[in-house]
């Protein structure tokens, strides 16, 4: 079993997170504030929800996670899949499809990443 997660943009890996390596400090205390302040409320599908529970923690993160990804936002998208992979520990891919301007988001939990190999071609 991988201890890797990975965020898939149209099949293509953007990012992996790999938890065994320990989580420094300031980036744990990060995501606790990350997590303060959606206590206090976030909007999933136009509705403010105060408190929200794990799933729907997970869809708002997910969410800004397509968005900085979008927006060449390697920070905020390293933060976001951070989130991701210390809060859901079982969470194996993030899978972003994105056709057409309509964009779907898939937690896999029951498939382990696999490293993708670059295939070189010479003439």
């Amino acid at each position: 079993m991988s201890n890797i997660m990975a965020v898939l943009l149209n099949n293509i890996a953007q990012l992996e997170y790999n938890r065994d390596i320990p989580l420094p400090a300031h980036q744990a205390a990060y995501l606790d504030k990350m997590d303060e302040k959606m206590a206090q409320g976030i909007i999933v599908a136009d509705k403010t929800v105060r408190d929200p529970e794990l799933n729907q923690r997970a869809q708002f993160v997910s969410a800004n996670l397509v968005h900085a990804l979008k927006n060449d936002n390697e920070e905020l998208a390293v933060s976001m899949c951070t989130w991701l992979a210390d809060r859901m520990p079982e969470l194996k891919q993030v899978k972003i499809e994105e056709n057409n301007g309509e964009v779907s988001i898939d937690l896999v939990f029951d498939e382990d990443y696999k490293k993708q190999v670059e295939v070189k071609f010479t003439h």
